[in-house]
This record gives structure tokens, C-alpha cells and sequence, in this order.
């Protein structure tokens, strides 16, 4: 079952700012979303921050693997200047800011574990645990529609985060579903399937909902197609055009 929002900015602002950066959520904002779709890996120390590539160089400035460097040392970095001068100096988020800044907003998440090559585990052990305890109380009060949903490609970073937080709700992402979805999502108890809208047709869309799933595409940025896939029982998804769909699509 989804209980949660049915329209997502994806990476904070879409196409209207930086992705994965402050200006993105804020942006977001401006255009009526309180809830938003974002990336988090590790850094070299362990320490989660928001970024959707384990490399420099496409939106954040500088050479090498995320895995080069520290935390601390990636949020001095330009995270902002390939979108546009007026973005200029801003910073690679740590993930534990970025949270608490959309928990202070009303932003509900949905956390993209995005694990670098041979850290699965070690992500979704990390990030589960900071959750679980960012948001204890509204797990405690059983106000689930408040807590983040994690989702991921990575069926080992989903397994951590069940022995980490086995109280976090989970989507198991898929960009399309194979043969054998329904056993990989039941192993780590996933309450959504999450997948990409343009390999999804009505007929999966149908045995996803039968399945008892919530069901969740990716990126959607035409209104006609988001119409389609609301007719079709999808019941959620991310859009880059905020501009285009807004929050409260019918």
C-alpha cells in the first residue's frame, strides 16, 4: 500500500536547479513539493553525503572517486557552477543536513541508496541506522507515512538496511521488472516496487498492484504520461519538470 505523497521532485529542483543540492530542494519548494527523491553514498570516511555519481566531474567540480575523499572535503566543493553562474559555490550536502533540513520543512523523502561499487552493505547499513534514528519518534508513534522510504538497485544494500532498521519501509528499484521480481522484493520485505515508466506497460502495472505492492515510476516529465500512468494504477512517481506537473496532479 502507498501512504505516501504521489508526486516527487526528483534530486530536489529537477531541471530547475542543481540536482541533489539545497538550491534544488528550495527550488522545489517555490513550486509547491514537500516531498522530493534524492541520492546518498558513502564518502571515504563512512560518512554519507548526497550525490547521484561515485565520481567528480559532472556536477560536482574536481577529478577522482567519491571514495578519494572525505566528507568534509567534498561539501567545500562546487556542486552547483555546471548548472549556472547563480549557483556558483554550492555545496555537496551531507546527508545527515540534508535530512534534517527537509524533516524541519515538511519534505517527506524518498532516500536513493546509491552504494559505490563494493560498498552496498556498508550504505544501506549507514543510512538506515542515521534514519531510524533521525526519525525514532515518528517510528515509535507509528506515523509511518512520516518516515523516509529507502529504495535501491542494490538488493545487498536493502538486505543491510533490514538488519540495520528493520522498521524503515523499503522499495525494491527495478529498471525493468524480470522474471522473478515478486521473490527479490518479498526477500527484503519491500511495501513499493519502484521502476522505470518506460519499460512499465498496464499488464505489469496490474501484477505489481495485485502483488499487494505500491507502485512507483521514474522520471516522468510529460503530463500526458503521467495521466496514463495514474489511469494505469501507478501511484507515485518522480518528474524533473516541476514546472510541467505539480504536486497535486489529478
Amino acid at each position: 500500500m502507498w501512504r505516501y505523497p504521489r508526486i516527487l521532485a526528483h534530486r530536489g529542483g529537477g531541471t530547475l536547479a542543481p540536482e541533489n543540492t539545497f538550491a534544488g530542494l528550495k527550488r522545489g519548494m517555490e513550486f509547491g513539493f514537500r516531498a522530493v527523491e534524492f541520492d546518498v553514498m558513502l564518502a571515504r570516511d563512512g560518512v554519507p553525503v548526497v550525490m547521484h555519481d561515485p565520481y567528480l566531474g559532472r556536477t560536482v567540480s574536481g577529478a577522482g572517486h567519491v571514495f578519494d575523499y572525505d566528507a568534509l572535503e567534498l561539501a567545500r566543493m562546487d556542486a552547483g557552477s555546471w548548472f549556472g553562474a547563480d549557483y556558483r559555490g554550492e555545496p555537496v550536502p551531507l546527508f545527515v543536513e540534508f535530512a534534517q533540513y527537509c524533516k524541519a520543512n515538511g519534505i517527506w523523502m524518498n532516500i536513493e541508496l546509491k552504494p559505490a561499487r563494493g560498498f552496498d552493505r556498508e550504505t544501506g547499513e549507514t543510512v538506515a541506522r542515521i534514519t531510524r534514528a533521525m526519525f525514532a519518534d515518528q517510528i515509535a508513534a507509528g506515523e509511518l507515512d512520516r518516515v523516509p522510504l529507502l529504495s535501491s538497485f542494490s538488493l545487498a544494500s536493502l538486505e543491510a538496511a533490514v538488519n540495520a532498521a528493520p522498521e524503515l519501509p523499503r522499495a525494491f528499484l527495478m529498471s525493468e521488472l524480470p522474471p522473478g521480481w515478486e521473490p527479490l522484493a518479498r526477500s527484503i520485505d519491500a511495501v513499493a516496487i519502484h521502476t522505470n515508466h518506460r519499460h512499465l506497460t498496464l499488464a505489469l502495472a496490474r501484477a505489481v498492484r495485485d502483488a499487494g505492492f505500491g507502485l512507483f515510476c521514474y522520471t516522468v516529465n510529460e503530463p500526458a504520461r503521467a495521466r496514463e500512468l495514474l489511469d494505469w494504477g501507478v501511484e507515485a512517481f518522480c518528474t524533473d519538470r516541476i514546472d510541467l506537473i505539480g504536486p497535486n496532479m489529478a
